[in-house]
């Protein structure tokens, strides 16, 4: 597979987001064929694996780390931790590397390739953490750091303490906020972009219809665009992915992925998948070259398509 570069860690084009396995999309597999599962993209290429503490309780970081422990040299690992809040700086310190003690006692490894914090809240500031981060990089804890959901002030903020690896927030077709200041800012300083539910939860992959209902905790409960209403509102959307897909011999899922690969170089989206065809469709992705003429077509119907939207 093709290879990119964030901050100054290279991984494979397309990575691979495992917090399905424990949590958000309803019942997995068993633990034995998750554990499988998780191994298949790294025989295809992929070297980036995504999780986070928060993910089942804990339950996708071991998960992860058994099923990556025998390529653990051969791949990078992110993972996430979360602090509501902190005393002062000497708290925050303490804190942080109790969570980093624990995910690393998790994946069974002594180090970790990217640490982002999962979310930032206002009470903590975004310099204090980064200074943290420093020393963690200094002592070899782990190789990069980032943040998540995150306002271009705030990555520029921190990225004056200590460079920021990078920026994981939510992106995709149908959700372009970031376009307008941080996935610039990232571009601006050096800093990967990575997005989560790059299929918008699997709404691109166009498998899923408006009848269609979710249980437990599948998150897709409460996300607007799987309402009814709103997933026949968006069928221009879709039209217009099945349509570039038939052209490239590609699936809908591929051609989204794809538009997003195409438009920032630094950009790696990390998909979830839970089965062989889903693995093997989504780092295909990472194959398919759109030409420029293919690339603007799609931006000019996406702008007629909000545009239309708005106008409703």
């Amino acid at each position: 597979m093709r290879t990119r570069t964030i901050g100054s860690i290279e991984v494979s084009a397309v990575g691979f987001g495992a917090m399905g396995f424990s949590h958000g999309y309803g019942p997995s597999v068993g633990e034995d064929e998750a554990i499988n599962l998780i191994r298949q993209p790294h025989e295809l290429g992929c070297t980036f694996f995504d999780t986070a503490e928060g993910y089942g309780a804990g339950h996708n970081e071991r998960l992860l780390g058994r099923a990556l422990a025998p390529i653990r040299d051969k791949v990078v690992i992110a993972t996430k931790f979360v602090i509501p809040s902190a005393a002062d700086e000497a708290d925050l310190n303490r804190q942080i590397r109790q969570h980093l003690d624990t995910s690393l006692k998790r994946l069974g490894t002594d180090r970790i390739d990217l640490y982002y914090q999962h979310r930032n809240p206002g009470s903590i500031p975004v310099e204090a953490v980064a200074r943290v981060m420093g020393e963690l990089i200094g002592e070899g804890r782990i190789r990069g750091w980032g943040q998540s959901q995150v306002s271009e002030g705030k990555v520029r903020r921190a990225h004056a303490v200590t460079p920021v690896t990078a920026v994981q927030s939510e992106y995709s077709m149908m959700e372009r906020m970031f376009e307008a200041d941080v996935i610039p800012a990232c571009g601006e300083l050096g800093i990967g972009f990575v997005p989560f539910s790059p299929l918008s939860s699997g709404f691109l992959s166009g498998k899923y219809h408006p009848e269609q209902t979710y249980t437990g905790d599948d998150v897709r409960r409460v996300i607007t665009r799987f309402t009814p209403e709103n997933m026949r509102a968006n069928q221009p959307l879709l039209e217009l992915l099945c349509g570039c897909a038939e052209n490239k011999g590609s699936t809908p899922a591929q051609i989204a992925l794809a538009w997003m690969l195409h438009k920032y170089d630094y950009l790696v989206p990390i998909p979830g998948m839970r089965s062989l065809d889903r693995i093997s469709e989504n780092l295909g992705a990472a194959e398919i070259t759109l030409t420029g003429d293919e690339f603007e077509r799609i931006e000019a119907r996406l702008a007629d398509i909000a545009r239309l939207a708005n106008m409703k």
